[in-house]
């Protein structure tokens, strides 16, 4: 008499957590719009909702040019580029099994920077579509150097941090280097140094969109293959996974997404370092839950910090790399912290 009722009761303890993970999506959804809704109505001259709502849909408002020249081709940059940077942050994890993994603190930022830099000051390239092109080969080569120097197949997360952190901070004193030699370089690329969202235009945004999408496609297909990888080699291959083709998929995701992101707005640190930290603590480690999370929470961080560096120093502004990294730099100390109590 005992055991249907047990039994009956088994689905939905064991439903719950899955019924909490899409009520959690949903609430991430919705503070997304609010940010969203907050990164059109607040700035150097803020708005009242009702002033963002008719600038956004009413030519003849007085608020349609601030609106549409200014926060809207902001809001949709930050938008896309934060879910990149966080999707980046997520499958870069689940790659080399690293919780530290970032795609700026492995360097990847700064590759793309380097290489941007480099065609505008060497080769004379002066449009977006040309050096976006320079943004991919750059981080594409250094994902494949930092994955060589840490050892290959036997990378640890020590090596790989330590050959991220030193290969980052040769190709930041090279642009650095260069932007001081060149005047016009440094005029051109000052923003690249911590990452902006200040020279946001609605063809930037058309530029790198598709990237981003394939990136992001990529990313989301990976999810099984990197759980199944985090088992190690032998155990993914016996559940049907096909570790190669999972490491050569994922290494083409990061770099689209974050050639595209640095491109776009320069090397933004921490976003893909914290949002799925933070997620791993709501998910798990399953990346079918952590990446349709983190595509919806990295953005909100992104725009967050936008609209608190426009915020806080009105009517000038910080740029959002500067926010990112005073908000991530003690979060990651504090991560750290934390993962070696819990290992004492």
């Amino acid at each position: 008499m005992l055991r249907p009722q047990v039994e009956a009761a088994v689905p939905p303890a064991r439903h719950a957590p899955r019924a909490l993970r899409a009520a959690g999506l949903l609430a991430a959804l919705l503070v997304l719009i609010a940010v969203v809704v907050l990164s059109l109505a607040l700035g150097s001259r803020p708005l009242t909702l009702g002033e963002a709502w008719s600038g956004l849909f009413d030519a003849a408002s007085n608020s349609y040019t601030v609106v549409h020249d200014m926060r809207l081709p902001r809001t949709v940059l930050g938008l896309i580029v934060g879910i990149a940077l966080g999707l980046a942050g997520a499958v870069a994890q689940g790659l080399t099994r690293n919780p530290i993994a970032d795609p700026g603190l492995l360097g990847i930022n700064a590759g793309a920077s380097a290489a941007v830099v480099s065609s505008i000051t060497f080769f004379g390239v002066t449009s977006f579509t040309g050096y976006i092109w320079f943004a991919f080969a750059g981080a594409a080569a250094v994902s494949v150097l930092v994955y060589a120097v840490s050892g290959g197949r036997g990378a640890t997360p020590v090596r790989l941090a330590l050959a991220g952190a030193a290969i980052n901070a040769a190709l930041y004193s090279f642009v650095s280097a260069t932007e001081l030699l060149d005047a016009a370089s440094l005029n051109r690329m000052r923003f690249w140094t911590v990452g902006s969202l200040a020279d946001a235009r609605m063809n930037t945004v058309w530029s790198v969109l598709p990237f981003i999408v394939v990136g992001t496609v990529l990313a989301l297909f990976l999810a099984r293959g990197l759980n199944a990888l985090a088992l190690g080699d032998d155990s993914a291959r016996s559940l049907g996974a096909k570790p190669a083709v999972t490491r050569v998929v994922s290494m083409i995701a990061v770099t689209l997404l974050c050639g595209a992101a640095t491109a776009a707005c320069g090397p933004i640190v921490f976003v893909g370092l914290m949002v799925p930290h933070m997620v791993r603590a709501l998910t798990g480690p399953d990346l079918r839950w952590m990446l349709p999370y983190c595509l919806l929470l990295s953005p909100v961080m992104l725009l967050g910090a936008d609209v608190i560096g426009r915020v806080v120093a009105r009517p000038g502004e910080i740029l959002v790399g500067i926010v990112t990294a005073v908000v991530g730099g003690p979060v990651f100390l504090y991560l750290l912290l934390r993962r070696k109590g819990a290992r004492a």
